[in-house]
């Protein structure tokens, strides 16, 4: 077996996404859009992966070397051009003598199982250059495969399941659909855009590439041609399935494969022992890991690094962006980022989990409360109607409705330590820094300043005193005046 290059073409200007961000970066099931590609040709195990950029160079560039720093960045010039973009790229490669795979940067579904089908094809018929098409209803703005008469390929590659058997015709070249003419746009079998070449013969035939045509520029696909007038066997190859190669060139396509994507993956995990209630209103990254028996209800989004433990429920109508959750967990009607959720634990309805916060095992966050960078320990319990900032709370704590951890003196932020099986009262303010000892009280409606020591009661109550007949004097005439003089007649 030959080494094998990637050629990932990224140098387009994309301007039709109408974006700040340049195209290939735009997120797509939690990466940019060029991380799938790169991560695809990875996969493959090649000798070398370099990716040819020109147009935001600095930013995708910098997106390459962080995420991918096995990969090479090849700067396109001026010249206009995939067939230009793959020139320079085989420049980079020196003296490889191997096969090239060229993809495209914004054809992120092709996955590894068809690439690697499409080399064994390649290799079992010996030829010199392969390339993927599909059939498609609306062709227009991909090249058109041209073809002659008779059947060229007449078995099945072993394994292979992702083409056709059998092809319609010998490949004649590729037109452009700027270049073609009427009859040639009629044509519904249109070139992907992924090609395998020898690299030697690739590099001889592009340097006989012109720029004599619509656009002005050195085309890929004018390779195809030149071999084939000097008696190499090249193959168009076609694809049963036109999502993988479906590009993505704006706004509207993105969100077509993004549901595309995000059907799949949600499938995937249905085979794997995952409970999907409604499938149409789920959403998961391609980053997210989801354990057996886990369950999914509508409206759920999980994104980034989340995972889920096994027997855990999700949802209904959650986002979860960055969270382990452990096994059995429930989180309902909640958005939290960056949190850690453990085993057994319970979350929402209604809460906000910010970054930093962690749920001990058996705890529970409950209704309408918020937390950030807090840890509350196992079986602790913050139920209701509560903000919990900066703060620890201890094994088995329970933290009355309506509570609120003021951690911010304007400057500064600031802890509250409360100590394992405390009890605090409703309505409650701590304001730190401050710690409550182990199996303290605090008593409702009491603001607390002052460390409380362990199994103390805490209170700081303030006489209450009732000015008779004041609404009676001060708002005469009124609904309630009226009311109260009816109850004191």
């Amino acid at each position: 077996m030959r080494e094998l290059a990637v050629v990932v073409l990224a140098a387009g200007q994309g301007t039709r996404m109408k974006s700040a961000t340049p195209k290939v970066l735009h997120n797509l099931a939690g990466i940019p859009i060029l991380g799938h590609v790169l991560a695809t040709a990875h996969a493959l195990k090649p000798t070398r992966v370099l990716a040819v950029l020109r147009h935001e160079k600095e930013l995708i560039e910098t997106y390459v070397q962080s995420h991918y720093p096995n990969a090479e960045v090849v700067l396109q010039d001026e010249v206009p051009g995939t067939g230009r973009a793959a020139e320079q790229a085989l420049e980079a490669l020196g003296d490889f003598d191997g096969e090239v795979l060229i993809l495209s940067g914004d054809v992120p579904l092709l996955d590894v199982e068809s690439i690697e089908q499409l080399l064994m094809r390649h290799r079992k018929q010996g030829l010199t250059g392969t390339l993927i098409s599909v059939e498609l209803e609306n062709p227009n703005g991909y090249g058109r495969i041209l073809r002659g008469q008779g059947s060229t390929f007449g078995g099945e590659v072993k394994g292979g399941v992702a083409f056709v058997a059998q092809t319609q015709g010998p490949l004649q070249g590729i037109v452009e659909q700027k270049d073609a003419d009427p009859m040639q746009l009629e044509i519904k079998e249109v070139n992907a855009g992924v090609y395998v070449f020898d690299a030697k013969a690739l590099g001889v035939a592009l340097a006989k590439v012109g720029m004599e045509n619509s656009q002005g520029e050195k085309y890929l696909t004018d390779v195809v041609g030149l071999l084939l007038k000097e008696g190499k066997k090249v193959e168009a190859q076609t694809l049963l399935d036109p999502y993988l190669v479906a590009g993505i060139n704006d706004r509207a396509q993105l969100s077509e494969i993004a549901a595309e994507l995000n059907a799949r993956i949600v499938r995937a995990w249905q085979l794997a022992g995952v409970t999907i209630q409604e499938p149409a209103s789920t959403w998961i990254d391609v980053t997210v890991q989801l354990g057996q028996d886990v369950t999914v209800l509508p409206g759920t989004r999980l994104h980034g690094l989340t995972r889920v433990g096994v027997g855990s429920t999700i949802g209904p109508d959650t986002t979860l962006t960055d969270v382990e959750v452990g096994e059995r967990a429930k989180i309902s009607r909640t958005q939290a980022e960056s949190a850690r959720i453990f085993d057994g634990a319970s979350v929402g309805p209604f809460a906000y989990l910010r970054p930093g916060t962690e749920l001990g095992e058996d705890g529970k966050i409950g209704a309408f409360v918020e937390t950030k960078n807090a840890k509350i320990a196992k079986g602790a319990k913050v139920p209701h109607l509560s903000y919990v900032g900066d703060a620890t709370i201890g094994e088995g704590a329970n933290i009355g409705a309506g509570t609120i951890f003021a951690n911010y003196d304007g400057v500064n932020k600031h802890r509250t330590e409360i100590g394992p099986h405390a009890r605090t009262g409703s309505g409650n303010v701590f304001v730190a820094p401050v710690s409550i000892g182990a199996g303290a009280y605090t008593a409702a409606g009491s603001t607390i300043r002052r460390n409380v020591e362990p199994g103390a009661l805490a209170l700081n109550p303030v006489p209450q005193k009732n000015l008779a007949g004041w609404v009676l004097e001060q708002r005469p005439g009124s609904a309630s005046a009226k009311a109260a003089s009816e109850m004191t007649e």
